[in-house]
Protein backbone atom coordinates (compact mmCIF):
# COMPACT_ATOMS: atom_id res chain seq x y z
CA UNK A 1 0.00 0.00 0.00
CA UNK A 2 1.41 3.24 -0.72
CA UNK A 3 0.75 5.06 1.97
CA UNK A 4 1.46 2.77 4.44
CA UNK A 5 4.29 2.91 6.30
CA UNK A 6 5.90 0.54 8.98
CA UNK A 7 6.85 3.77 11.24
CA UNK A 8 5.15 7.05 11.28
CA UNK A 9 7.30 10.07 13.28
CA UNK A 10 4.40 12.20 13.63
CA UNK A 11 6.27 15.91 14.27
CA UNK A 12 9.45 17.58 14.16
CA UNK A 13 9.96 18.25 17.82
CA UNK A 14 13.15 17.61 19.89
CA UNK A 15 12.71 14.15 20.89
CA UNK A 16 12.33 13.44 17.00
CA UNK A 17 14.63 15.54 15.81
CA UNK A 18 16.72 13.54 18.24
CA UNK A 19 15.76 9.98 17.07
CA UNK A 20 16.45 11.16 13.25
CA UNK A 21 20.05 12.23 14.53
CA UNK A 22 20.74 8.63 16.31
CA UNK A 23 19.44 6.86 13.38
CA UNK A 24 21.45 8.83 10.96
CA UNK A 25 24.96 8.07 12.40
CA UNK A 26 23.90 4.47 13.32
CA UNK A 27 21.58 2.18 11.95
CA UNK A 28 17.88 2.45 11.97
CA UNK A 29 15.35 0.36 11.91
CA UNK A 30 14.21 -1.91 9.51
CA UNK A 31 10.95 -0.80 7.64
CA UNK A 32 9.29 1.73 5.59
CA UNK A 33 9.49 4.80 7.86
CA UNK A 34 8.48 8.73 7.33
CA UNK A 35 8.34 11.97 9.46
CA UNK A 36 5.24 14.00 9.15
CA UNK A 37 5.69 17.82 9.83
CA UNK A 38 3.84 21.10 9.52
CA UNK A 39 7.09 22.47 7.89
CA UNK A 40 9.93 21.99 5.98
CA UNK A 41 12.10 23.20 9.35
CA UNK A 42 12.15 22.72 12.72
CA UNK A 43 12.29 25.96 15.00
CA UNK A 44 14.13 25.53 18.10
CA UNK A 45 12.04 27.09 20.83
CA UNK A 46 15.04 27.88 23.00
CA UNK A 47 16.32 30.79 20.21
CA UNK A 48 13.82 32.42 20.16
CA UNK A 49 14.13 35.52 22.63
CA UNK A 50 17.64 35.75 20.98
CA UNK A 51 16.23 36.23 17.62
CA UNK A 52 13.34 38.65 18.82
CA UNK A 53 16.32 40.35 20.52
CA UNK A 54 18.27 40.75 17.36
CA UNK A 55 21.10 38.61 18.36
CA UNK A 56 20.43 35.61 16.48
CA UNK A 57 19.20 35.70 12.36
CA UNK A 58 16.25 33.25 11.33
CA UNK A 59 17.85 30.65 9.66
CA UNK A 60 20.60 30.08 13.00
CA UNK A 61 17.43 28.81 14.71
CA UNK A 62 16.13 25.91 12.94
CA UNK A 63 16.87 22.68 11.55
CA UNK A 64 16.22 21.87 8.07
CA UNK A 65 14.32 18.42 7.99
CA UNK A 66 15.14 16.89 4.29
CA UNK A 67 18.86 16.70 5.12
CA UNK A 68 18.38 14.96 8.72
CA UNK A 69 15.73 12.85 6.99
CA UNK A 70 18.28 11.81 3.98
CA UNK A 71 21.00 10.88 6.13
CA UNK A 72 18.58 8.78 8.29
CA UNK A 73 16.73 7.33 5.14
CA UNK A 74 13.67 8.14 6.46
CA UNK A 75 11.03 9.80 3.78
CA UNK A 76 9.79 13.34 4.71
CA UNK A 77 5.93 14.15 4.35
CA UNK A 78 5.34 17.70 4.78
CA UNK A 79 1.58 18.78 5.77
CA UNK A 80 -0.38 19.77 9.01
CA UNK A 81 -2.08 17.10 10.70
CA UNK A 82 -6.32 17.23 10.39
CA UNK A 83 -7.28 14.25 12.52
CA UNK A 84 -5.98 10.79 13.97
CA UNK A 85 -7.42 7.76 14.17
CA UNK A 86 -5.31 5.35 16.88
CA UNK A 87 -7.87 2.16 16.49
CA UNK A 88 -7.13 2.69 12.92
CA UNK A 89 -3.80 3.81 12.99
CA UNK A 90 -4.70 6.33 10.71
CA UNK A 91 -3.55 10.03 9.83
CA UNK A 92 -5.99 12.47 8.21
CA UNK A 93 -3.58 15.02 6.64
CA UNK A 94 -4.88 18.68 5.58
CA UNK A 95 -4.06 18.48 2.34
CA UNK A 96 -6.76 15.72 2.33
CA UNK A 97 -3.85 12.70 1.95
CA UNK A 98 -4.38 10.31 4.09
CA UNK A 99 -1.53 7.89 5.75
CA UNK A 100 -1.72 4.44 7.90
CA UNK A 101 1.19 2.81 9.78
CA UNK A 102 1.72 -0.06 11.91
CA UNK A 103 3.90 2.07 14.47
CA UNK A 104 2.98 5.79 15.05
CA UNK A 105 5.37 8.21 17.19
CA UNK A 106 3.80 11.66 18.33
CA UNK A 107 5.91 14.73 19.34
CA UNK A 108 3.78 17.23 17.97
CA UNK A 109 4.08 19.94 20.78
CA UNK A 110 1.31 21.82 22.40
CA UNK A 111 -0.56 24.82 21.52
CA UNK A 112 -0.43 28.11 24.01
CA UNK A 113 -3.50 28.16 25.87
CA UNK A 114 -5.43 31.37 25.61
CA UNK A 115 -8.78 33.39 27.75
CA UNK A 116 -12.11 33.42 26.17
CA UNK A 117 -12.20 36.79 23.94
CA UNK A 118 -15.55 39.22 23.85
CA UNK A 119 -15.05 41.12 20.71
CA UNK A 120 -12.45 41.97 18.39
CA UNK A 121 -10.88 45.06 19.68
CA UNK A 122 -7.71 43.23 20.82
CA UNK A 123 -5.30 41.29 18.86
CA UNK A 124 -4.08 38.36 19.55
CA UNK A 125 -0.88 36.68 19.28
CA UNK A 126 0.24 33.22 20.43
CA UNK A 127 4.47 32.24 20.21
CA UNK A 128 3.31 28.76 18.59
CA UNK A 129 3.74 27.89 15.75
CA UNK A 130 6.82 30.08 15.44
CA UNK A 131 6.08 30.74 11.68
CA UNK A 132 2.78 32.40 11.98
CA UNK A 133 4.36 34.10 15.19
CA UNK A 134 7.36 35.55 13.74
CA UNK A 135 5.26 36.88 10.76
CA UNK A 136 3.08 38.42 12.43
CA UNK A 137 5.33 39.80 14.77
CA UNK A 138 7.19 41.79 11.99
CA UNK A 139 3.66 43.34 11.05
CA UNK A 140 3.70 44.86 14.45
CA UNK A 141 7.00 45.95 14.43
CA UNK A 142 6.11 48.20 12.01
CA UNK A 143 4.15 49.78 13.75
CA UNK A 144 4.68 49.61 17.76
CA UNK A 145 2.31 49.71 20.56
CA UNK A 146 1.76 49.13 24.22
CA UNK A 147 2.44 45.43 24.75
CA UNK A 148 1.17 42.81 27.21
CA UNK A 149 2.46 39.25 27.97
CA UNK A 150 0.18 36.71 29.35
CA UNK A 151 2.43 33.85 30.96
CA UNK A 152 5.10 34.15 33.73
CA UNK A 153 6.77 31.07 32.90
CA UNK A 154 10.56 30.80 31.42
CA UNK A 155 8.91 31.70 27.72
CA UNK A 156 7.48 34.52 29.29
CA UNK A 157 9.92 36.36 30.96
CA UNK A 158 13.12 35.70 28.11
CA UNK A 159 9.74 37.28 25.92
CA UNK A 160 9.46 40.19 28.07
CA UNK A 161 13.30 41.17 28.47
CA UNK A 162 13.90 40.23 24.75
CA UNK A 163 10.82 43.24 23.66
CA UNK A 164 11.39 45.63 26.52
CA UNK A 165 13.17 48.18 24.21
CA UNK A 166 10.85 47.57 21.32
CA UNK A 167 7.32 48.67 22.51
CA UNK A 168 6.24 52.19 24.37
CA UNK A 169 5.23 49.55 27.29
CA UNK A 170 5.03 46.50 28.43
CA UNK A 171 3.14 44.81 31.06
CA UNK A 172 3.64 40.65 31.88
CA UNK A 173 0.74 39.35 33.80
CA UNK A 174 1.15 35.78 35.38
CA UNK A 175 -1.65 33.53 37.26
CA UNK A 176 0.59 33.33 40.15
CA UNK A 177 4.47 33.77 41.37
CA UNK A 178 6.97 34.85 38.88
CA UNK A 179 8.66 31.52 37.44
CA UNK A 180 7.22 29.10 39.80
CA UNK A 181 8.91 26.24 40.12
CA UNK A 182 12.33 27.79 40.15
CA UNK A 183 14.07 29.29 42.69
CA UNK A 184 13.48 31.91 44.74
CA UNK A 185 16.93 33.15 43.59
CA UNK A 186 16.74 33.05 40.31
CA UNK A 187 12.51 34.64 40.57
CA UNK A 188 14.61 37.75 42.39
CA UNK A 189 16.98 37.97 39.60
CA UNK A 190 14.54 38.19 36.98
CA UNK A 191 12.34 40.72 38.73
CA UNK A 192 14.97 42.88 38.87
CA UNK A 193 15.72 42.87 35.24
CA UNK A 194 12.24 43.33 34.56
CA UNK A 195 11.76 46.25 36.53
CA UNK A 196 15.12 47.68 35.26
CA UNK A 197 13.85 47.13 31.29
CA UNK A 198 10.92 49.18 32.67
CA UNK A 199 8.46 45.98 32.79
CA UNK A 200 5.42 45.94 34.63
CA UNK A 201 4.79 42.12 36.41
CA UNK A 202 1.74 41.54 38.17
CA UNK A 203 2.14 38.23 39.95
CA UNK A 204 -1.19 35.96 40.88
CA UNK A 205 -3.36 37.61 38.59
CA UNK A 206 -4.81 35.58 36.78
CA UNK A 207 -6.80 36.43 33.09
CA UNK A 208 -9.90 35.44 33.25
CA UNK A 209 -11.29 36.69 29.67
CA UNK A 210 -10.96 39.60 27.56
CA UNK A 211 -13.65 42.22 27.01
CA UNK A 212 -12.87 44.17 23.80
CA UNK A 213 -9.40 46.04 24.12
CA UNK A 214 -9.38 44.82 28.23
CA UNK A 215 -8.20 42.11 30.53
CA UNK A 216 -10.06 40.86 33.57
CA UNK A 217 -8.82 39.44 36.64
CA UNK A 218 -12.03 38.13 37.80
CA UNK A 219 -14.38 41.60 37.57
CA UNK A 220 -11.33 43.77 37.72
CA UNK A 221 -9.70 45.73 34.86
CA UNK A 222 -6.02 45.19 34.51
CA UNK A 223 -4.73 46.37 31.60
CA UNK A 224 -5.57 48.27 28.49
CA UNK A 225 -4.52 47.82 24.83
CA UNK A 226 -4.72 46.56 21.67
CA UNK A 227 -1.95 43.85 21.39
CA UNK A 228 -1.32 40.54 23.76
CA UNK A 229 1.32 38.27 23.24
CA UNK A 230 0.08 34.55 24.50
CA UNK A 231 3.29 32.82 26.41
CA UNK A 232 1.15 31.22 29.02
CA UNK A 233 0.57 27.16 29.57
CA UNK A 234 0.50 24.56 27.20
CA UNK A 235 -2.65 23.36 25.57
CA UNK A 236 -3.60 20.21 24.00
CA UNK A 237 -4.11 20.03 20.42
CA UNK A 238 -7.89 19.30 19.66
CA UNK A 239 -7.43 16.19 17.33
CA UNK A 240 -5.72 14.30 20.53
CA UNK A 241 -8.49 14.48 22.21
CA UNK A 242 -10.56 13.12 19.50
CA UNK A 243 -8.08 10.56 18.38
CA UNK A 244 -9.49 7.70 20.47
CA UNK A 245 -6.01 8.03 22.74
CA UNK A 246 -6.30 7.98 26.35
CA UNK A 247 -6.03 11.27 27.49
CA UNK A 248 -5.43 13.54 30.96
CA UNK A 249 -8.42 15.55 31.79
CA UNK A 250 -6.10 18.39 30.09
CA UNK A 251 -6.16 16.45 26.72
CA UNK A 252 -2.73 15.31 27.09
CA UNK A 253 -1.58 11.77 26.07
CA UNK A 254 -1.32 9.32 29.02
CA UNK A 255 1.84 7.20 28.59
CA UNK A 256 3.80 4.60 30.44
CA UNK A 257 7.60 4.70 31.51
CA UNK A 258 7.81 3.38 27.79
CA UNK A 259 6.71 5.88 26.03
CA UNK A 260 3.52 3.86 25.06
CA UNK A 261 0.02 5.14 25.07
CA UNK A 262 -1.51 3.23 27.37
CA UNK A 263 -4.55 1.10 25.84
CA UNK A 264 -2.91 1.92 22.53
CA UNK A 265 0.81 0.26 22.94
CA UNK A 266 1.92 0.22 18.95
CA UNK A 267 1.26 4.33 19.56
CA UNK A 268 4.27 6.21 21.19
CA UNK A 269 3.92 9.93 22.52
CA UNK A 270 6.72 12.36 23.54
CA UNK A 271 6.95 15.56 24.78
CA UNK A 272 4.91 18.33 25.73
CA UNK A 273 1.95 16.39 23.81
CA UNK A 274 2.09 13.95 26.44
CA UNK A 275 1.40 13.01 30.05
CA UNK A 276 3.70 11.09 32.53
CA UNK A 277 4.25 11.61 36.27
CA UNK A 278 7.63 13.59 36.86
CA UNK A 279 8.45 14.76 33.36
CA UNK A 280 7.62 18.25 32.90
CA UNK A 281 6.33 19.64 29.78
CA UNK A 282 10.11 21.48 28.87
CA UNK A 283 12.24 20.84 26.02
CA UNK A 284 15.00 19.98 28.11
CA UNK A 285 12.56 16.69 29.01
CA UNK A 286 11.99 15.52 25.66
CA UNK A 287 15.31 15.90 24.75
CA UNK A 288 16.35 13.23 27.50
CA UNK A 289 13.12 11.16 25.85
CA UNK A 290 15.15 11.19 22.36
CA UNK A 291 17.46 8.32 22.96
CA UNK A 292 15.37 6.21 25.34
CA UNK A 293 12.28 6.76 22.01
CA UNK A 294 14.91 6.01 19.85
CA UNK A 295 15.70 2.59 21.12
CA UNK A 296 12.25 1.35 21.87
CA UNK A 297 10.94 2.69 18.36
CA UNK A 298 14.31 0.10 17.31
CA UNK A 299 13.32 -2.59 19.68
CA UNK A 300 9.27 -2.43 18.45
CA UNK A 301 10.05 -3.08 14.75
CA UNK A 302 12.60 -5.89 15.92
CA UNK A 303 9.86 -7.47 18.26
CA UNK A 304 12.71 -7.12 21.20
CA UNK A 305 11.98 -5.60 24.90
CA UNK A 306 11.28 -1.98 25.41
CA UNK A 307 13.47 0.32 27.79
CA UNK A 308 11.78 2.97 30.48
CA UNK A 309 12.22 6.46 30.50
CA UNK A 310 12.91 7.99 34.07
CA UNK A 311 12.04 11.66 34.13
CA UNK A 312 15.38 13.87 35.85
CA UNK A 313 14.67 14.62 39.26
CA UNK A 314 16.49 18.08 38.53
CA UNK A 315 17.40 19.87 34.90
CA UNK A 316 18.85 23.31 34.45
CA UNK A 317 17.78 26.17 33.38
CA UNK A 318 19.09 29.18 31.57
CA UNK A 319 16.98 32.11 30.83
CA UNK A 320 18.20 34.94 28.24
CA UNK A 321 18.43 38.57 29.67
CA UNK A 322 17.77 39.73 26.22
CA UNK A 323 21.35 41.55 26.87
CA UNK A 324 23.61 39.02 25.72
CA UNK A 325 23.38 37.52 29.57
CA UNK A 326 21.11 34.73 31.27
CA UNK A 327 20.15 33.58 34.21
CA UNK A 328 21.08 30.11 35.58
CA UNK A 329 18.94 28.20 37.68
CA UNK A 330 20.44 24.43 38.99
CA UNK A 331 19.32 22.65 42.39
CA UNK A 332 18.28 25.98 44.21
CA UNK A 333 21.30 27.79 43.03
CA UNK A 334 20.78 30.79 40.76
CA UNK A 335 23.42 33.16 39.35
CA UNK A 336 23.42 35.34 35.90
CA UNK A 337 25.51 37.47 33.51
CA UNK A 338 26.99 37.58 30.46
CA UNK A 339 29.30 34.58 30.94
CA UNK A 340 25.62 31.92 31.34
CA UNK A 341 24.69 33.83 28.19
CA UNK A 342 27.78 32.46 26.43
CA UNK A 343 27.23 29.31 27.88
CA UNK A 344 23.79 29.63 26.83
CA UNK A 345 24.78 30.35 22.79
CA UNK A 346 26.84 27.34 23.15
CA UNK A 347 24.42 25.04 24.13
CA UNK A 348 21.83 26.43 21.53
CA UNK A 349 24.21 26.55 18.67
CA UNK A 350 25.13 22.97 19.63
CA UNK A 351 21.93 21.44 19.44
CA UNK A 352 21.59 23.55 16.10
CA UNK A 353 24.49 22.13 14.80
CA UNK A 354 24.21 18.46 16.16
CA UNK A 355 21.34 18.21 13.51
CA UNK A 356 22.96 19.38 10.92
CA UNK A 357 24.59 16.53 9.84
Amino acid sequence: MPNHYDLLLIGAGHAHLGVLRRWALLERPPGRIALLSAGPAAWYSGMLPGLLAGRHNPADCQVELQPLCRAAKVELIVSPVASLSAPQQRVQLEDGRSLSASWLSLNVGARVACPPQQGEAMQLLAVKPFDAFLNRWQQWQAEPQPLAILGGGAAGVELALALAGQVPQLALFCAGPLLDGLSAGVRLRALGHLRQRGVLVREYCPIERIEGDCLLSGATPVWRGQRLLLASGAQALPWLAHSGLGCDEQGFVLIAPTLQSYGHPTIFAVGDCASLPGARKSGVYAVRQAPVLAANLNAALRGLPLKRYHPQRQSLALLATGDGGALLDWHGYSAGGQFYGRWKDYLDRGFIQRHRL
